[in-house]
């Protein structure tokens, strides 16, 4: 059978296709101990963690990641390492099995992070956002109560029925003195791995896109206090504006910019934050439904606790937000009003000048018809002197009239015809500038 030949494929189709593949769910089998740390990174760190799993994979005589790999999932024998390369962070997930000698009642189960080679994790690329304990038990002959005591703090405790009343969660969304916060997932009988691994990865998903989310937080801060020193600068350019006189406008007019561009600088600096912070929140909230919450009897649930204490900060940043796009509407409308004025003015110059073009013209004119009216009597009297003399040798040669009769005849209608002369020549190079101004 000959080969299928096929059209021309686009560069970017495979790597498009198997994004709907990309980080998939680990399959995952209780009991089982795992570590997440997410290090914030940024274009080079998140290149460096590359070549840091790369060494850890060389070491175990795996083959190293390549350039285009964002996501490696390796078992290395005493721990399985799952590495995510993100656009703002890198996630780090370490798991082992635990045995029934790792799980007592009176205190807590082995950790995954005790089989990573402690020199390899201090290199870890970035900068630690977070990093939490989770501990993946099965619920037969497991006395949870007893082990929550040592494990998590009471007074903060949260916790709720998932994945359809067929695991239990619990968390206390607190830093320990390990600097892990801790999370404890009981998985019922009804919980096959596929599905246990798909809810492991929401929580922990949880925990990364709050902590990502909230990153947004000091930036709204930061952009209050720069807000609330623009807003006062604006209100005093307003009423400074209101009571300006014209040699004034042009200092306000450059207070103002100067202010427009102080506030876009920071809307430029701050709007991809606020915007991924956006999208953070809501994967927040899908990855909460997700898990599908149940109330344990006594304890509130992850969603009332997001509600609680997340919604301030979430509400901070979103307030920043449109209280930053409401600044720079208000600069941009009282630098508009700023300028309208400036033109009127402008416009109100120019008609001034204009007007006083107009009179100048006129008293141009004026003096051009008195001009004028000296230059006929002139050309009339130097022409009737040249008609005088030419009577007088005409008078020789039979010339009838004398040359005093003959200039008295000639002033009138010299004087006329250099006065239509000018006439003409005046209205030949009017009509001429009236065709070029056109």
């Amino acid at each position: 059978m000959s080969p299928l030949l096929l059209p021309a494929q686009h560069s970017q189709r495979v790597l498009l296709h198997n994004e709907i593949h990309a980080r998939p769910a680990d399959v995952m089998q209780a009991p089982l101990a795992m570590a997440h740390i997410v290090m914030l990174a940024d274009a080079a760190q998140r290149e460096a963690s590359r070549e840091h799993v790369a060494a850890l994979l060389r070491d175990h005589h795996r083959p190293p990641p390549d350039a285009a790999t964002t996501h490696v999932l390796v078992d290395l024998g005493a721990f399985s390492l799952r590495w995510e390369l993100h656009t703002e962070f890198v996630a780090w997930t370490f798991s082992k099995p635990l045995l029934p000698g790792d799980m007592g009642d009176a205190r807590e189960p082995e950790t995954a992070i005790d089989s990573v080679p402690r020199s390899w994790l201090a290199g870890l690329p970035g900068q630690c956002l977070s990093s939490m304990h989770l501990w993946v038990l099965q619920e037969q002959a497991l006395d949870v109560a007893q082990l929550l005591r040592p494990l998590l703090l009471q007074d903060s405790l949260v916790g709720a029925r998932v994945a359809g009343d067929s695991g239990k969660v619990y968390t206390d969304f607190s830093i320990h003195a390990d600097g892990f916060s801790r999370m404890l997932l009981v998985a019922g009988e009804t919980l096959d791995p596929r599905r246990l691994g798909r809810l492991v990865q929401r929580l922990l998903e949880i925990e990364t896109y709050r902590m990502a989310a909230l990153l947004g937080l000091p930036a709204a801060r930061q952009v209050g206090q720069v807000l609330a020193s623009a807003e006062r600068d604006l209100a005093s350019l307003a009423q400074a504006i209101s009571s300006a006189d014209r040699d004034s406008e042009p200092e306000l007019l450059d207070r103002l910019t100067r202010l427009a561009g102080k506030v876009e600088s920071e809307y430029a600096a701050s709007h991809s934050r606020f915007s991924a912070c956006r999208a953070y929140f809501e994967l927040v909230d899908r990855r909460i439904q997700d898990i599908q919450e149940t109330r344990l009897d006594g304890i509130q649930t992850i969603r009332e606790f997001m509600d609680r204490r997340l919604t301030p900060a979430r509400s901070t940043c979103e307030w920043a937000e449109r209280r930053q796009n409401a600044l720079s509407e208000r600069v941009a409308r009282v630098s508009s009003l700023l300028r309208t004025r400036v033109e009127i003015e402008r416009q109100l110059s120019s008609q001034e000048l204009l007007a006083a073009m107009n009179q100048r013209q006129d008293m141009q004119l004026k003096l051009q018809s008195t001009v004028e009216g000296l230059s006929v009597a002139a050309i009339t009297y130097y022409i009737t002197g040249l008609v005088t003399y030419l009577s007088k040798g005409a008078q020789k040669m039979g010339w009838p009239l004398s040359p005093e009769i003959t200039a008295a005849i000639a002033i009138p209608v010299v004087a006329f015809s250099v006065w239509w002369s000018l006439r003409r020549m005046h209205h030949r190079l009017f009509n001429g500038r009236r065709s070029a101004d056109v």
